[in-house]
């Protein structure tokens, strides 16, 4: 299939049309026609996709059946003038002063967009030519006085505006392209390259769904650059390729700046035990999907997981975004409160604007309390933490795109209390060190990814006994630490270029001091906090191992005090871990 084919298809299919016309598409041509008919004189129109704009200008401006006197369309950039509706350059039109000029001059009905004039309104470096200032102003007054219906559309990839401009200027937003939109082309591009049998199509109505869902966020070019990859890819479209979607999607995230694209290359069976926040999560997969609207059911806005460094939070993070098959982005905090001053407040909007343009996608802030708990003060930075803090919680109160929060925290504590309120999270987890089952789980998972090659693995055999007993030998081991163990191991044998022997792991166990040794007391402190105010993201089943025969979470002499199981006994006991008895 070539591309150049796949282009022209797709766009003669797409023109537009009633049967094209999104909602996103009709609101803004809505809010076109009114500024049209009110005489607004001057638009700014921040979007990269001038085609789109110009089709959407053009569609309204000569549609007599919304405005009552239509008008032409005139359009310029740096390189080719004033370019009239007929296809026709006015020579002498190249530099934007003569341009502006020449507008200013005619005295007929018309609307003149200009595509590459923000490039001459100055930036952050270099003010924007007062001339060329001083002749949007007289276009500005001139246009709203005049007796005939003009306006002048700025088009252009992202707001400069003068301060002098600011009254002058009216700025309209401009959607990315709806889901309705996207499906249409996608369903176009599929209709177009099966019909000479150039692509074999194995990708039902949901796979479709879940594409058209995958390229929100990107523009018309780039949504059909994805769906081609994922058509060129060995000739067969299926449901597996809305990973090619999201890898186009990285693309866009990468340039934001703000935001990192982070692959998703584990799934939840390779989290270590967390059932409980596991079976929560589940339930709320495709909860996104048009099935979940019909039950009535809102987008989850996001967990809030605190707990034991080490015991998987950010491993979880990854694992969600891989099993409900979503993009996941991490926002770097230290990357926002940088720049220039008042900076900061306007990186925030950008990295949420990024994100509710990726959405449905899985957001993630890692270690929370770091970039946040100085959010009520701000004393020290002339409260610019204190307003970054306030758009965020704003946006998180308030957002209605699917963009799956997850925040993750060691020391809950630090954060303000109004991050923490029902609404803005739909749960709190609390991850506590790993019972003797979540142990086993993790002893599992690490020595079979660690010991794949024969060689290496000659002398040991990972049998259900041996994994018990170093589940054992572990008690009160973070998931990290159990990690650390088996490559402490691997290097005792590797030290002696000799298989790896049962023994380097009890060696390596032994020799290892645990974090719930050196830090008891901030760990004590943790659950202490978590014992009311959060859910056990371990399972029942697995908790219900304690007692004074079982463990308590931490070895001597760091665990506290051991607590009966005995009937009635068992709240008493998960509130020594921290964490509320509650089960999904």
């Amino acid at each position: 299939m070539a591309i150049g084919e796949r282009v022209n298809d797709s766009m003669q299919s797409n023109s537009a049309g009633p049967a094209a016309e999104s909602t996103h598409k009709r609101e803004f041509r809505d809010s076109l026609t009114l500024f049209f008919e009110a005489r607004f004189p001057v638009l700014y129109i921040e979007s990269f996709e001038e085609a789109r704009v110009i089709e959407d200008v053009t569609a309204v401006a000569s549609d007599a059946g919304r405005l009552r006197t239509p008008r032409p369309v005139w359009i310029w950039s740096a390189t080719g003038g004033i370019i009239g509706p007929d296809g026709k350059r006015i020579s002498s039109t190249a530099e934007p002063i003569k341009a502006l000029n020449w507008i200013l001059a005619r005295a007929e009905h018309g609307v003149f967009v200009f595509c590459d004039l923000h490039a001459f309104l100055g930036d952050g470096n270099r003010p924007a030519d007062p001339a060329l200032v001083r002749c949007i102003r007289d276009i500005a007054s001139a246009f709203q006085t005049g007796a005939t219906a003009r306006t002048l559309i700025i088009v252009a990839p992202g707001l400069r505006i003068p301060t002098d401009l600011e009254k002058d200027v009216t700025i309209v937003d401009f959607p990315m392209p709806g889901e309705e939109e996207i499906r249409l082309l996608l369903d176009t591009m599929i209709q177009n390259n099966t019909q000479d049998g150039r692509i074999r199509v194995e990708v039902d109505d949901k796979g479709r769904e879940r594409m058209a869902k995958a390229a929100l966020g990107l523009t018309i070019q780039e949504a059909e650059n994805a769906f081609a990859r994922a058509m060129v890819d060995q000739g067969v479209l299926t449901n597996d390729d809305v990973r090619v979607i999201l890898e186009e999607k990285r693309q866009t995230i990468r340039k934001s700046g703000l935001l990192e694209f982070v692959p998703a290359d584990v799934n939840l069976d390779d989290v270590g035990g967390l059932q409980n926040l596991k079976r929560w999560l589940d339930k709320r997969n495709n909860s996104w999907m048009a099935e979940a609207k019909e039950y009535g059911l809102p987008s989850p806005k996001g967990v809030l997981m605190t707990g034991v460094p080490g015991c998987g939070k950010s491993l979880t993070a990854k694992a969600i975004a891989s099993a409900w098959g979503l993009p996941l982005l991490r926002l770097d905090i230290g990357k926002v409160f940088a720049g220039l001053v008042g900076s900061s407040e306007q990186n925030m909007r950008n990295a949420i604007r990024s994100a509710e343009a990726t959405a449905p996608c899985v957001l993630w802030i890692d270690e929370v309390e770091k970039g946040f708990s100085g959010g009520t003060g701000g004393s020290l930075d002339s409260g610019t933490s204190t307003r970054v803090f306030g758009t965020f919680l704003t946006w998180m109160q308030e957002k209605t795109s699917t963009v799956f929060v997850i925040a993750t925290a060691n020391n809950v504590a630090a954060l303000p209390p109004e991050f923490l309120r029902k609404g803005r999270f739909d749960e709190i987890f609390f991850v506590d060190l790993p019972t003797t089952a979540e142990r086993r789980d993790v002893w599992s998972l690490h020595l079979r990814k660690r010991l794949h090659n024969e060689k290496v693995a000659a002398q040991i055999t990972v049998t259900d006994d041996l994994i018990g007993r170093l589940a054992e030998a572990t008690e009160g081991y973070s998931g990290a630490e159990i990690e650390q163990t088996v490559i402490s191991g691997l290097f005792e044998a590797f030290a002696e270029r000799r298989p790896l022997a049962e023994q380097d792991l009890f060696r390596a166990a032994q020799n290892m001091v645990p974090l719930s040794v050196t830090q008891a007391e901030q760990i004590a402190a943790i659950r202490g906090w978590a014992a009311t105010r959060a859910v056990a993201a371990t399972a029942a089943e697995d908790r219900a191992g304690y007692g004074p025969a079982g463990e308590s979470g931490v070895p001597p002499p760091a665990a506290p005090p051991s607590v009966d199981m005995a009937p009635g006994n068992e709240e008493h006991a998960i509130r020594e871990r921290g964490g509320r008895l509650v089960d999904f």
